[in-house]
C-alpha cells in the first residue's frame, strides 16, 4: 500500500502523510478511543478531496473527516485517512447582512467567526466550551451547542445550506426547497437522486412515521442527536402538510461526516446580544437542589443555566490559571448554578435575580446569591469552561471518563433523571463528576474509571449499557451534543428501536455504498469498550525519572492530556499556548502532540530506555519551552517539563549535541569572554568572524548575538556597594539574584536596578549562589541543573526569608525557584525549596507588592507623561502576571501601560538563535508582537522584562526595548 500512497501524495496540492510520527498524532481525538490510520491528508481545494475520495474507493479504504480533533466520543478515530481541513479550508468567503447569512469553508473557527462578524453587528449563536478552536464543520458535524442553546438551540436551526461531495465525488448543494423540486430531484439520475428517492421512500411509509414518532426522543428534549435525524426531517413538507420546507441539512448536521464531505456551509446569524450581562451564581449544599432550583431560574427567561459541581470546584484549587477565577466561591459549596441574564441594563438584570433569588429561598433552595457584571462575567465562564480539561487533574490512574457524559433529558425530567443516575452508579461503588447545560437538561457526567484494568473496561461498559437503559425510560437522547461516534453508536438499536435503526442504516447505504465515509460511526459501531487508549491490564516499566512528578509518574502526567485541544487555539484568541501551532497550525506543533507521542511511545516501546525514540525528538522539536501550557492547559500539562525529561534520556543513548552543550555552559564561556569584552563582542559583531562562528555552531546566520558589557555586574558590585552602604539610609534589606544573563550581557539593567532599589530606599546585596540553571534546563541537561539547584538550596535558605526576599531581573532566572528548583531538588531539600520558592520575586512582583504595602510611592517618580506598550515574558505569564509589571510601570502618576496582546516573542531563549528554528522564531514574532511594536509612534517606550524578548524586538523591528526597570529608573527624580 506504501507504493499507493506514495503516488497519492504526489497528486494533491495539499500535504499528506503516512509515516509513523504523523499518523500516531491523528490515532487519538478528546475521546477515550486510539485507533492507527492508513494516512493522514491536508487537502488544499475540493479537487485534492475528489481525488481521495476516488482513491479510498478505488483501495477499499475510508476517509475521516477532520478539524480540531475535538470530539468526545472517537468521531475523528478510524483505521482509514485522516482528511484533516483545519489548515486550508478555513475561509469566510461570503457575508450578507441584510439577509443575516454568512458562507464558510468548514476549517473556520467559531469565535474566529465571530470576530468577522462583530463589526456588522452580527453572530453565529450556537457555541462550544472549546469555542476558540471549535470549527464550524466540525460543529455541523456533531450539531454542536452549548451553555447558550436554551436562546440558541443548535448548529442545525442555523444551517441554511451545504456544499458537499457525494461518495461518488459528485458535488452537491443542500438547500430548503418545495415540494414540486423534491419530486424532481428523485427523478435525477445520479447518485443524489438516489438518495432523495430513497428518502423519500422511507419516510413516506406510514408505518415508518409511526415507529419514528413513538421511539425517537420527546420532541420537548432540545438536545437531542440520537442517530440521523429522520425525525426532524419527518417533519417537514412533503411528509407533514403544511410543515417547513425539506432541507437535507437537518440530516446532515449530526452526521459526523458519514454522508458526505462538506466543503462550504452557509449559516444563519442573528445580531449581537444585549450590552449587559450578569451571571447569577448560586451556591448551593448539593447537585439536587441545584437541579430543582434550575427549574425556577428557567422561568425567568435566562440566556444560560450552567451547573458546576464540588469535584470540579476542587480541581479549580490546584490549577494556577483558575485559582483566579474561583474569586466569588463562598465556602465549599456542593454545587454551583450559574445562570446568565442578557439585557440592555444592569439595572434590569439586578431586579430579575433579586425576583429569582427571591422564588428560591422562599423553596428553601440556595445560600449564596452573588451577582457578577463585566469582566467577573468572562472569569466565571472560563472556569465553567475549563471543566473538561480540570477533570483530568486526578492524580493516579482512575479518571472522569466520558462514557455516558452527554445524556438528554426534558429538563423537567432532569432532577429525577440524575436521582435515578446516582443510584445505579452507588451500585457499582462510583461516583461522577456532573456539570454544564442543567437550563437544557443535559448534565455531563463522568463517573470516575480506570480504563487501564480489565475491572475498569468491564464497568465502562455495563454504565454504558444501565444508563442507555435510563435514558430510554425517561425518552431522552443519549447523545446531547457530542455526538454518537464509536462510543454510543452500539446502542442507538436500543434508543430508536430495531425498525428505526434498520432504517437508519439503509440511509447510510444509501449515501455511501462504498462505507467510505467514516464508517463505523452512528450505525455498524464496533463495541464500545474495544481502540480504547488504554489495554486492559497493561504494564508499564517504573521510570527512573530526575523531575517530581507528585503522586505520579511521568506517562501519568503525560496522560493528564486528554485531548481538548486549547492549544489549538490561534492567536486571534490570544494567551501564550502555544506558539509554535500557532506560527504553523500543524497538529504536529500542538502541545496535545506532544503529550501523545510521549504517551504513545512510554506506553508501547520495547527499548530498555523508552525515551530513546526519534519520533518523540521530531515531535518536541518546536516546543519553545515558553510554559504556557503549565497554566493555560486546562490539565496542566507541563510540556516543558516532559520535554526537558525527555531530552535528557535521549541523550544519555544517543550523546549531547555539541551545540547544547555549548548553550547549556553558557555562564563558563560568558565568564571567560568576560576578561575581554572587547575581542568577545569584535567576534560576535564582525560579519565575516560572526558568520564562521555561527556556522560552526549551529546559529542562524541572519541573528545578531548578544555581546558582553565592558564589565561584570559582580565586579560592578563589589567595588561599588561599600560607597552605597555608606551613602544610603536604608528600611529593609533585599537580596538580588544575579543571574547569569544580567551578569554578562545585560549588566546595565543590573546597575539600574541596584541603584533604582537603594534610591527607593532598600540596601541590595548579592549573596553568594551559583548560575541560575536556566541554559542547561533549556536544552534538557537537569542532571546538571539538578547539581546547581542543590547548591543554590544550600547557598540561599539560611538567608532568605517574607523579611528578606530574593529578587531577580531575568524572569526566566528567578523564576526556577518557583518552578524547577521545588521539582528537582534532593528529597532532603524538598522542604526548604518549596520554603524558599515562597519568597523568591521577579523585581516587578516585588516593586509592585512594596507599593501596595505602602513603602514604595509615586513621590520619588517623574510627573512627565509617557506611554509604554509592554510586552510580558512567557514564563512570568504563566508563573506570575503581567499585572504586577504594569503596577511598577504605572507607578509615575502620568505613565500609562498598554499590554500588546502577544503570546511568546518566539526567541525563547537559544530557540530563536538556532538556525533550523530561525524562521519559525521571527513567524511568531510576526503574529502580533512585531506588528504591535512597529506602529508605536518614536516616542512610546517599549518594555519588555525578558533578555530574549528584548532582543528578538531588536532584530524583528530594529526597536530598542526596555526593561520596565530602566524605565523606571530613567523616571526617577
Amino acid at each position: 500500500m506504501n507504493e499507493q500512497l506514495k503516488k497519492l501524495a504526489q497528486q494533491l496540492e495539499g500535504e499528506f502523510y503516512y509515516d509513523n510520527t504523523i499518523r500516531t498524532l491523528y490515532a487519538t481525538d478528546a475521546s477515550a478511543y486510539r485507533e492507527m490510520p492508513l494516512a493522514v491528508a491536508m487537502p488544499k481545494n475540493v479537487d485534492d478531496i475528489k481525488k481521495l475520495i476516488g482513491f479510498a474507493t478505488t483501495h477499499q479504504t475510508s476517509l475521516i473527516p477532520r478539524t480540531a480533533g475535538t470530539s468526545l466520543a472517537g468521531q475523528v478515530v478510524g483505521n482509514g485517512i485522516v482528511v484533516d481541513v483545519s489548515k486550508y479550508f478555513t475561509g469566510i468567503l461570503e457575508l450578507n447582512t441584510e439577509e443575516r447569512w454568512v458562507r464558510v469553508q468548514p476549517g473556520v473557527i467559531r469565535d474566529e467567526l465571530n470576530m468577522f462578524l462583530k463589526p456588522h453587528g452580527l453572530f453565529f449563536g450556537p457555541e462550544t466550551s472549546t469555542a476558540n478552536r471549535a470549527m464550524i464543520g466540525g460543529m455541523v458535524g456533531n450539531n454542536s451547542c452549548g451553555s447558550n442553546s436554551v436562546v440558541y438551540r443548535s448548529t442545525r436551526e442555523h444551517l441554511l445550506e451545504v456544499k458537499a461531495l457525494l461518495s461518488d465525488g459528485s458535488e452537491v448543494e443542500f438547500k430548503s426547497i418545495g415540494t414540486e423540486e423534491f419530486h424532481a430531484k428523485c427523478e435525477l439520475p445520479t447518485l443524489e437522486g438516489t438518495i432523495y428517492k430513497k428518502v423519500r421512500s422511507l419516510l413516506g411509509n406510514y408505518d415508518n412515521q409511526v415507529e419514528i414518532r413513538n421511539e425517537f426522543p420527546k420532541k420537548t428534549v432540545e438536545r437531542r442527536n440520537t442517530g440521523y435525524a429522520v425525525d426532524l426531517l419527518l417533519e417537514t413538507d412533503p411528509f407533514t402538510a403544511g410543515a417547513e420546507q425539506f432541507n437535507f441539512c437537518k440530516l446532515i448536521a449530526g452526521s459526523e461526516g458519514t454522508l458526505a464531505f462538506i466543503t462550504e456551509i452557509k449559516l444563519n446569524v442573528v445580531p449581537l446580544p444585549p450590552a449587559e450581562t450578569g451571571l447569577l451564581c448560586v451556591h448551593f449544599n448539593n447537585v439536587d437542589e441545584a437541579l430543582r432550583a434550575n427549574l425556577i431560574g428557567l422561568t425567568y427567561g435566562p440566556s444560560a443555566s450552567e451547573l458546576i459541581d464540588h469535584y470540579i470546584l476542587e480541581c479549580t484549587k490546584d490549577n494556577i490559571e483558575q485559582r483566579k477565577n474561583r474569586f466569588f466561591v463562598q465556602g465549599d459549596p456542593g454545587a454551583i448554578l450559574v445562570i446568565e441574564f442578557l439585557k440592555d441594563t444592569r439595572e434590569e438584570i439586578t431586579a430579575i435575580a433579586a425576583a429569582v433569588e427571591a422564588d428560591m429561598r422562599a423553596a428553601n433552595l440556595g445560600y449564596h446569591f452573588p451577582l457578577l457584571f463585566g469582566s467577573d462575567s468572562k472569569k466565571i465562564w472560563t472556569l465553567r469552561k475549563a471543566g473538561l480539561g480540570l477533570l483530568s487533574n486526578l492524580p493516579g490512574d482512575d479518571k472522569a471518563v466520558p462514557v455516558i457524559e452527554d445524556t438528554a433529558v426534558d429538563v423537567n425530567d432532569l432532577p429525577a433523571f440524575i436521582r435515578d443516575f446516582n443510584i445505579i452508579l452507588k451500585q457499582h461503588n462510583l461516583y461522577s463528576v456532573h456539570y454544564a447545560h442543567a437550563g437544557s437538561g443535559e448534565i455531563h457526567l463522568r463517573p470516575i474509571i480506570n480504563l487501564k484494568t480489565a475491572e475498569g473496561n468491564r464497568l465502562f461498559r455495563t454504565i454504558a449499557e444501565e444508563i442507555a437503559t435510563l435514558v430510554k425510560k425517561y425518552k431522552g437522547s443519549l447523545s446531547g451534543e457530542h455526538g454518537d461516534g464509536r462510543l454510543r453508536g452500539e446502542f442507538i438499536r436500543q434508543m430508536v428501536g430495531e425498525k428505526n435503526y434498520q432504517l437508519l442504516r439503509d440511509l447510510k447505504y444509501t449515501w455511501d455504498p462504498g462505507q467510505i465515509f467514516n464508517p463505523g460511526k452512528i450505525v455498524d459501531t464496533p463495541p464500545m469498550n474495544t481502540m480504547l487508549r488504554y489495554t486492559p491490564g497493561q504494564q508499564t516499566p517504573a521510570f527512573n525519572t530526575i523531575f517530581r512528578y507528585y503522586n505520579q509518574d511521568v506517562l501519568q502526567h503525560a496522560e493528564q492530556c486528554n485531548g481538548s485541544g486549547d492549544c489549538r487555539k490561534t492567536q486571534l484568541s490570544g494567551g501564550t499556548m502555544c506558539p509554535s501551532f500557532m506560527a504553523t497550525r500543524n497538529e504536529k506543533d500542538t502541545t496535545r502532540a506532544r503529550a501523545n507521542i510521549l504517551r504513545e511511545f512510554l506506553t508501547n516501546s520495547d527499548k530498555m530506555n523508552r525515551f530513546d525514540h526519534k519520533e518523540i525528538y521530531e515531535v518536541m522539536d518546536l516546543c519553545l519551552s515558553c510554559k504556557g501550557c503549565k497554566s493555560e492547559c486546562p490539565s496542566n500539562v507541563d510540556v516543558a517539563k516532559l520535554k526537558a525529561e525527555f531530552l535528557q534520556h535521549y541523550y544519555d543513548e544517543n550523546g549531547v549535541p555539541f551545540r547544547s552543550k555549548l548553550i547549556a555552559n553558557f555562564n563558563t564561556s560568558a565568564k571567560l569572554g568576560a576578561i575581554a569584552p572587547g575581542i568577545y563582542n569584535f567576534v560576535m559583531t564582525n560579519k565575516p568572524v560572526s558568520t564562521l562562528v555561527k556556522k560552526i555552531s549551529g546559529f542562524a546566520a541572519d541573528r545578531s548575538m548578544p555581546t558582553m558589557y565592558k564589565t561584570t555586574l559582580m565586579r560592578w558590585y563589589k567595588n561599588n556597594k561599600h560607597n552605597a552602604a555608606a551613602n544610603k539610609e536604608t528600611t529593609k534589606k533585599v537580596y538580588l539574584f544575579c543571574d547569569e544573563f544580567t551578569n554578562y550581557n545585560d549588566t546595565e539593567i543590573g546597575i539600574k536596578a541596584i541603584q533604582l532599589l537603594e534610591k527607593l530606599g532598600y540596601e541590595v546585596v548579592i549573596p553568594n549562589h551559583e548560575e541560575s540553571g536556566r541554559a542547561w534546563l533549556s536544552k534538557g541537561l537537569i542532571r546538571e541543573a539538578k547539581k546547581i539547584v542543590n547548591k543554590n538550596i544550600r547557598l540561599l535558605c539560611s538567608l532568605v526569608s517574607a523579611e528578606t526576599p530574593l529578587i531577580g531581573i531575568e524572569p526566566s532566572a528567578i523564576l526556577t525557584f518557583r518552578d524547577e528548583y521545588v521539582d528537582l531538588a534532593d528529597d532532603d531539600l524538598y522542604t526548604l525549596a518549596a520554603d524558599l520558592s515562597k519568597n523568591v520575586f521577579t523585581i516587578d512582583e516585588f516593586i509592585a507588592a512594596e507599593i501596595e504595602r505602602g513603602n514604595i510611592r509615586s513621590g520619588h517618580f517623574t510627573t512627565d507623561k509617557r506611554k509604554i506598550v509592554l510586552h510580558g515574558h512567557c514564563q512570568q505569564k504563566a508563573l506570575s502576571s503581567v499585572a504586577h509589571t504594569i503596577k511598577a510601570l504605572t507607578l509615575p502618576e502620568n505613565y500609562s501601560v498598554e499590554t500588546i496582546p502577544s503570546g511568546c516573542c518566539g526567541m525563547a531563549g537559544s530557540f530563536g538563535y538556532e538556525k533550523e528554528h530561525y524562521e519559525i522564531s521571527m513567524k511568531i514574532g510576526e503574529l502580533v508582537l512585531f506588528p504591535a511594536v512597529r506602529k508605536q509612534a518614536d516616542d512610546v517606550l517599549i518594555a519588555a522584562p525578558g533578555t530574549s524578548c528584548r532582543h528578538q524586538v531588536k532584530d524583528g523591528t530594529g526597536k530598542h526595548a526596555q526593561h520596565p526597570v530602566e524605565i523606571l529608573y530613567d523616571a526617577l527624580l
